[in-house]
């Protein structure tokens, strides 16, 4: 599912009273927090279909800024050790609703509260913690899952298998180094599905602070592990940095993977 649907539905299911948004004078405050992108990126005049998606959305249920809503943007900066303190203090200034991007960030406020709604845009909700189930999530997270299950992923790398057809392959896999220690910490999950395709994982993770240099680190890494192709992770670096994975992936004769 592509991101810009995804964030369709996130309203109908946070707690702000979107119904009588038009006729309520009462001021609404939310929290858009993303890991690393600056937060000029997000106004109602992006072209990034993701945040142009999140501000029609807004409109359409009656809310503006300078009119009833007041948004409070906030940035990681990619700086991962200081996500917990970030969520705290946003948590402190009490918003109505906290717009999370990347399961990290979703389980730093999970942590820091359990009273203020929090829309996480996250992969692998269950799995990671941030909700019960995905049919009866519980609490005070709901959001939008761009990787629901493990089994997608794995639909996904038998599909690039398929494209680039070899006996034995050495696939590149970009994540953030966290979420690899998540990935860990869950038993590897799909791995043996992996060793069964004759992949094997080689390169490094992306390091904090994920910018176009640390990709490009990663990139030369999976060259000299004479890499065959790489998978794109779900983290929201990754769709912030699209266009310089492209690139590397263009200059290197690299084929990808990358989720839409």
């Amino acid at each position: 599912m592509r991101r810009r649907n995804l964030i369709l539905a996130l309203f109908a299911v946070a707690a702000m009273g979107t119904a009588h948004a038009q006729q309520s004078k009462k001021t609404r405050r939310i929290a858009i927090v993303d890991p690393a992108q600056p937060i000029a990126v997000f106004a109602d005049t992006s072209e990034d279909p993701l945040i142009k998606a999140l501000f029609d959305e807004l409109h359409r249920s009656g809310y503006a800024e300078e009119g009833n809503l007041l948004i409070e943007r906030y940035s990681g900066e990619g700086r991962a050790a200081q996500y917990p303190d970030l969520a705290r203090d946003i948590v402190r200034r009490n918003p109505d609703l906290i717009i999370a991007f990347t399961t990290e960030l979703t389980l730093d406020f999970k942590a820091a509260t359990t009273t203020i709604p929090i829309v996480g845009i996250f992969g692998t909700p269950v799995e990671s913690g941030a909700v019960a189930s995905l049919s009866h999530p519980g609490g005070n997270v709901t959001g939008a899952a761009i990787d629901a299950a493990w089994g997608l992923w794995l639909k996904r790398l038998q599909l690039f298998h398929e494209i680039v057809p070899k006996a034995m392959m050495r696939l590149g896999y970009l994540i953030r180094r966290a979420s690899r220690d998540l990935w860990e910490a869950q038993g590897r999950p799909g791995d043996e599905f992996a060793r069964k395709l004759g992949v094997t994982w080689v390169g490094p993770p992306l390091d904090h602070p994920i910018n176009e240099a640390e990709y490009r680190r990663v990139f030369v890494a999976l060259s000299q592990d004479h890499a065959d192709g790489f998978m794109v992770h779900d983290d929201a670096e990754n769709f912030s940095n699209h266009k310089v994975i492209v690139e590397l992936a263009a200059k290197n004769c690299l084929p990808g993977d990358l989720p839409s």
